[in-house]
């Protein structure tokens, strides 16, 4: 069980570090689009948005995985 674990644990590290570093490279590409991006606030539509979601869904998972370990191994 605890092996299965750790795989699950590095699988998710490795995913959510590449959807990071997506959603700081497609920062920019709002304003290929004639968008103004200079404003402080800008709405996350299509891929952007689903990258955020992503995001958070991973490190919820992330998180999760890491506390049961520590709970398990201990």
């Amino acid at each position: 069980m605890e092996r299965f674990l750790n795989i699950a644990l590095i699988i998710t590290s490795v995913a959510l570090i590449i959807s990071v570093i997506l959603q700081s490279k497609g920062a920019g590409l709002g304003g290929l689009t004639g968008g103004d991006t200079g404003g402080v606030y800008t709405a996350r539509r299509g891929i952007e948005r689903t990258l955020f979601w992503v995001t958070i869904v991973l490190s919820v998972i992330f998180f999760t995985l890491a506390i049961t370990i520590v709970l398990i191994s201990s």
